[in-house]
C-alpha cells in the first residue's frame, strides 16, 4: 500500500471561504494508491471485527485522525506515533496557541474564545490547518496523523470528501479523571515543556478497572519555572467538556458508520496505556524491532 501527500502551491488567504477552498485543493492533491492484496487486520478492541485499512510502517505513510475529549492525551500519542511512523503530527490545538502567541491579525479574537472555554469556529481553523499545510509542502511531508482535527461534522465532511482517511482512533477517559488531569497540567515558563503534578488512583466500580496515573514531575532546572495555563481552571475544562461532547457524539457516529472508528479506553499513563495502544494498531512488532536496531 502506498500514499503520497502533496500539497499544493498556496494563494494568499484573504477570507474564510478562500481558506475553505485552499483547503480543499490542498487535499484534493493527495493521491493514494491501494493494492488489491492489501489485507485488513484485526484487532480485538474494534467493534465490528476488522478494522480498516491500517498503516505497514515499511510500505506507505498512514493518514489517521485522533479523536478524544480535551486533556485526554491525544497530543502525547500521536506524537509518539508520528515519531515511529514517520509522518507529521499536526495538531490544531497547538496551531491555535502558536497563533495565540504571535501578533497575527486572529491573535485578540482566539484568546477570547479560549479563555470562555469555547471550540474555535470550523472557518478559523480551516485558516490555520491551511498554513500549516503551506509551510509541510515546503518541507516535503508525507502522510499525517491529524490531531484536533476535524472536530465538526462539517469538517468531517470537508475532510472526507477530498482525502481517504485509513482510521479514527477514539481516545477515552472517564471524566473526573479528566479533569483531574486537565488541572494538574503545568508548563514550565523558559523551556515551555509540559508536566503533570496530578497523582491520579481512581477505583474501580461498576465493573470498570480502576485507572491510576502516575505525576509527570519536571527536572529539578523546571522545578521553580512552572506556570497553569490559563484556561486550565476547574469552569473553563468543564465547559470544554460539555461543548465537546455535544459536538463529539455525531462526529463518532458519522466515523463509525464509514467503519473506520476504533474505541480506545486509556487503561492508565503512558506506561500501561502505549504496548495496549500499539496491540490494538497492529504496531507492537514494528515498535520491539525499531528498539531492538536503536
Amino acid at each position: 500500500m502506498a500514499a503520497i501527500f502533496r500539497l499544493c502551491k498556496p494563494s494568499p488567504l484573504s477570507s474564510s471561504a478562500t481558506s475553505t477552498a485552499y483547503l480543499r485543493r490542498c487535499l484534493l492533491s493527495t493521491t493514494t494508491a491501494v493494492s488489491e492484496t492489501d489485507a485488513r487486520v484485526k484487532s480485538p478492541l474494534y467493534p465490528h471485527g476488522s478494522t480498516p485499512r491500517r498503516a505497514d510502517p515499511e510500505g506507505r505513510n498512514v493518514q489517521w485522525v485522533f479523536l478524544g475529549c480535551p486533556g485526554v492525551g491525544k497530543g502525547t500519542y500521536a506524537s509518539r506515533l508520528s515519531t515511529l511512523l514517520g509522518v507529521p503530527h499536526i495538531a490544531t490545538g497547538d496551531l491555535v496557541r502558536e497563533e495565540l502567541s504571535s501578533s497575527g491579525a486572529l491573535s485578540s479574537q482566539l484568546a477570547e474564545i479560549v479563555n470562555q472555554g469555547k471550540l474555535v469556529s470550523d472557518e478559523i481553523i480551516i485558516r490555520l490547518l491551511s498554513k500549516r499545510l503551506e509551510a509541510g509542502e515546503a518541507k516535503g511531508e508525507t502522510g499525517f496523523i491529524l490531531d484536533g482535527f476535524p472536530r465538526t461534522i462539517r469538517q468531517a465532511e470537508i475532510l472526507d470528501d477530498v482525502t481517504d482517511i485509513d482510521l479514527v482512533v477514539n481516545l477515552k477517559l472517564p471524566e473526573n479523571v479528566l479533569l483531574e488531569k486537565c488541572l494538574g497540567r503545568r508548563i514550565c515558563s523558559e523551556c515551555g515543556k509540559n508536566f503533570n503534578v496530578a497523582n491520579i488512583n481512581v477505583q474501580g466500580e461498576n465493573g470498570r478497572p480502576g485507572i491510576s496515573m502516575a505525576p509527570l514531575p519536571p527536572p529539578p532546572q523546571c522545578a521553580s519555572k512552572l506556570i497553569t495555563r490559563s484556561d486550565d481552571t476547574e469552569a473553563v475544562v468543564k465547559e470544554r467538556f460539555r461543548v465537546y461532547n455535544e459536538k463529539s457524539q455525531p462526529l463518532e457516529e458519522f466515523y463509525r458508520i464509514q467503519g473506520k472508528l476504533l474505541e480506545f479506553d486509556l487503561p492508565g499513563g503512558i506506561p500501561e496505556s502505549w504496548p495496549k495502544l500499539l496491540e490494538a494498531l497492529n504496531l507492537d512488532e514494528h515498535e520491539e524491532k525499531r528498539s531492538a536496531a536503536a
